[in-house]
């Protein structure tokens, strides 16, 4: 089988018509399998609201009670994976959906930063890569929302969407990981930059030239890096196939 490669797609942009659709012509029209994760972002904290429960984060982490679990469990899940596997289903992909509970393909525990106390969020410590690649063999797509089995209580747990595509990146190994972004990558002097190491990211952010929502963005691909990513990418829609910036080690 050809190289994998890992997609993850944040959730805000997930419920506009356009992007939708353009990303499914990117997705089906990509040479190579591919697995996608999936965010679920502001239909999610829609959705909390809705029910009265509170929309709180910390350090980007959305504090995750039961009660807030059955809620982002039924949107992410539900309302948003197969609203993207029915686009994908029609952009002529072989799109399945699924989460980490199914099959047990993603196991966890609680994640617990600094000793917060996040409720049901957790941190992925298996991912049946086995599984994952046997879809691949059959030209499946698997779509990924993110929430995991819990490895000790067999309970759901929402975990954030960028540590589940590091996670799968990293068990199935020499993978290339694609952040989407709503930028086209990472602009030093005024273009993207073609590639970038983690001396390079340190300069940049000690200069200032990588700052504000960009800094997490560069973290994120260092960190699949480290998780075992063979390369990351940091592009947009336009350069899904093979543009934006790229993190090697």
């Amino acid at each position: 089988m050809a190289p994998v490669s890992v997609v993850k797609v944040g959730g805000n942009e997930l419920d506009a018509p356009a992007f939708l659709d353009g990303l499914a012509a990117a997705v089906a029209g990509f040479a190579g399998p591919l697995v996608l994760v999936h965010g679920g972002g502001k239909e999610i904290s829609a959705a909390l609201d809705r029910y009265g429960l509170e929309v709180r984060f910390v350090d980007g982490l959305r504090v995750t009670s039961p009660e807030a679990m059955a809620v982002m469990e039924m949107v992410v899940c539900g309302t948003i994976n197969k609203r993207l596997v029915g686009r994908l289903l029609a952009a002529g992909a072989r799109a399945i959906g699924l989460s980490g509970v199914d099959l047990g393909l993603l196991r966890c525990v609680p994640h617990r930063p600094g000793g917060a106390d996040l409720g049901r969020v957790g941190a992925v410590t298996a991912v049946d890569a086995a599984a994952i690649i046997d879809m691949l063999g059959l030209g499946w797509l698997p779509v990924f929302a993110p929430v995991a089995l819990g490895a000790d209580d067999g309970l759901s747990y929402n975990v954030n969407a960028d540590m589940v595509a590091e996670a799968i990146a990293g068990a199935i190994g020499e993978t290339e990981l694609v952040f989407v972004s709503n930028v086209p990558g990472v602009i030093l002097g005024g273009a993207v930059a073609p590639q970038l190491d983690a001396a390079a990211v340190a300069a940049a952010i000690e200069s200032g030239e990588i700052s504000g929502g960009m800094v997490p963005k560069v973290r994120a691909a260092l960190a699949a890096l480290g998780a075992g990513a063979a390369s990351v990418r940091i592009t947009n829609l336009a350069g899904f196939s093979d543009g934006g910036t790229r993190f090697v080690r």
